[in-house]
């Protein structure tokens, strides 16, 4: 796993293609709805309601270059991915699509990438 230390982007610029494995997992994500979301390398997913209920499913990149996700057992959503920057670091992520916006913030970091 890399951190982004070394990805200079502005708020709200697209998540490059290349870029959305570093992206989703460089640390937990928050949700402004108390929801937690991780993201394996291995393309591994795990959300967690705000409540505390768990669902396991899996993510990729597709063929355009989109964050998609999987949700047993036939739910499959795809996401533009946008950077979310405050001052010069990278604090979270906004998946667009499907008619709407989740915004997620680094709860946690890894690998140096600035909270």
């Amino acid at each position: 796993m890399q951190g982004l230390e070394d990805v200079e982007v502005v708020d709200g610029e697209p998540v490059a293609a290349s870029l959305i494995p570093r992206a989703v997992t460089a640390g937990e994500l928050l949700f402004d709805d108390g929801a937690t979301q991780t993201f394996d390398g291995n393309g591994d997913t795990s959300y967690v309601e705000a409540d505390g209920r768990p669902t396991q499913g899996k993510w990729y990149v597709d063929e355009d270059g989109r964050f998609c996700s999987f949700w047993p057992p036939a739910y499959r959503a795809c996401y533009d991915l946008l950077w979310i920057v405050q001052g010069d670091g990278i604090v979270g992520l906004s998946f667009t699509g499907q008619g709407s916006r989740f915004d997620g913030r680094y709860a946690t970091l890894t690998h140096g990438a600035r909270p």
